[in-house]
């Protein structure tokens, strides 16, 4: 393919409504030329509505297309619609990438405090929730609003219900699309990852990568519940809605949280957190007891003539100690227990291992993991390092951060580096 022309062509379903202005400084714009821009940004989540912010703050005329209906559908439904909008204790280490280096430049150039200071100037009232987790006191809503008066205040051009159906380089990008075609010296691919394809999610972002010559990384659901075997479903299936404080552990990697089981197998906090790191056919070993050492516990009481199962529901859920006792061959009086059995009694609830048989998917899954391979990307621009003018934020970048607002900050600052420069 020649460097320097590219076309891809997409599907022609595309509604033609939604279409707005948003911005003082548009009517200018629109007079000059309507169809013309310095940027264009495709989608209209996280990412893009900072992108197009700090690149409207520039004087740049910008357009954001979005093919939903309606701008920041993700930011609408996240925590439990209060809107996670990031963390006090953010790191690189708690992104995965196959560059683990690569986020390091955003995330420092506009950190979880700058964010924090934009929510502030807007007066949203925000609390910590655990492990510091930062959300809206009021609804999400709040932080689309707030992003789209930005928008309007650097004179940014939003449309609605615009779905894209070709892209091309020569000179400049031209943009084709259901509301007529656009140009742009710029062009900032913003269009998320995989999960959650009801609310829209397309591999739009892959398919324009390719086009380009840019690689990307295997895709697989993160943060995402994971599902049992036909034997541990029979056995936990009726446990559905208990949660356990546990720490749940893949490979090297440990997280401590709540662990809820479902119909099909496990979900809550720790369990989505190591799934982004779960591979098939590879176990999780799960500690149920994480604050007990050893089988003291056990051999502390061990003269109790009270039955196991009423032992165990001290430290976890009557149900649970009951189920599991009957996975382990029944419950009996703990005085009837040898030593050397209530040690294996004890190591199992705490290397309790199980190998998942595969997760719910992208419909249930938060985030994508993988994306546009960084190895084409700048750190420092977002820009693609082969084609100019062309930038990629967002989920759809192989930077897949842990559950609790880290992957909004990723979302803020990729799109706030690359606004700098696009």
């Amino acid at each position: 393919m020649n460097g320097n022309r590219f076309c891809m062509i997409f599907g022609k379903r595309c509604s033609e409504e939604g279409a707005f202005v948003a911005g003082g400084r548009n009517k200018e714009i629109l007079e000059m030329s309507p169809t013309e821009y310095d940027v264009i940004i495709v989608g209209a989540g996280a990412a893009g509505l900072m992108c197009a912010v700090e690149a409207g703050k520039r004087g740049r005329s910008v357009l954001v297309l979005e093919h939903n209906q309606n701008i920041g559908k993700k930011i609408l439904i996240s925590g439990g619609g209060r809107c996670n909008f990031t963390n006090l204790s953010i790191t690189a280490a708690n992104y995965l990438s196959r560059n683990p280096h690569f986020c390091k430049s955003a995330l420092a150039r506009y950190t979880p405090g700058d964010f924090i200071a934009l929510i502030e100037k807007h007066g949203i009232a925000y609390h910590e929730k655990t492990l510091g987790q930062l959300f809206c006191d009021g609804k999400a809503d709040q932080v689309v609003s707030m992003l789209s008066l930005e928008c309007e205040e650097a004179g940014v051009v939003i449309r609605t219900g615009c779905e894209v159906r070709s892209v091309k380089k020569e000179d400049r990008f031209s943009v084709g699309t259901s509301l007529g075609e656009f140009t742009s010296d710029s062009l900032v691919v913003a269009a998320g990852g995989l999960s959650v394809p009801q609310l829209g999610a397309t591999n739009f972002a892959f398919l324009i990568a390719r086009q380009f010559g840019l690689k990307v990384t295997k895709l697989s659901p993160g943060l995402v519940p994971l599902t049992f075997a036909p034997e541990d479903v029979r056995l936990f299936g009726s446990l559905a809605g208990i949660s356990v404080d546990a720490i749940v552990s893949v490979g090297d990697v440990s997280f401590r949280e709540n662990l809820l089981f479902t119909h099909r197998g496990l979900s809550g906090p720790s369990v989505l957190q190591a799934s982004s790191y779960w591979k098939d056919g590879e176990p999780l070993v799960i500690d149920l007891l994480p604050d007990d050492v050893g089988d003291g516990f056990l051999r502390n009481q061990k003269s109790a003539k009270k039955e196991l199962s009423s032992i165990l529901d001290q430290k976890l859920p009557r149900r649970f100690a009951v189920e599991w006792c009957n996975s382990i061959g029944g419950s009996k009086p703990l005085n009837q227990y040898l030593p050397g059995e209530l040690e294996q009694i004890m190591h199992g609830l705490h290397y309790w291992t199980t190998y998942p048989t595969g997760t719910e998917g992208f419909g249930k899954a938060e985030v994508t993991v993988g994306g546009v391979d960084t190895d084409g990307l700048s750190s420092k621009s977002m820009e693609a390092r082969n084609v100019p003018g062309l930038y990629f934020v967002g989920e759809c970048v192989d930077v897949t951060g842990w559950l609790g607002g880290y992957n909004f900050q990723w979302a803020w600052s990729s799109g706030w580096v690359a606004g700098q420069y696009a």
